[in-house]
């Protein structure tokens, strides 16, 4: 076993190590959306909702009409 080789392919190790902790350091400052509308890209990602919130709660009731049916015969 060469010392010096397994000394340099350590080296090497710690070096991307330490590229990969300061980029996810980066990604961890630059979390945290600022105030106003998205980017263009994004928007373009995520589909647009149209109509009522799923789980609204001004939901049309379909018993309603049948209760006002019985009470008026």
């Amino acid at each position: 076993m060469d010392v010096s080789k397994i000394l340099a392919e350590l080296k090497a190790e710690r070096e991307q190590i330490e590229e990969a902790i300061l980029s996810l350091e980066r990604l961890a400052r630059g979390r945290g959306r600022g105030p106003g509308r998205p980017p263009n890209w994004i928007s373009e990602i995520t589909p647009k909702r149209r109509g009522r919130p799923p789980g609204s709660k001004n939901k049309v009731r379909a018993e309603a009409p049948l209760i006002m049916a019985s009470a008026t015969q």
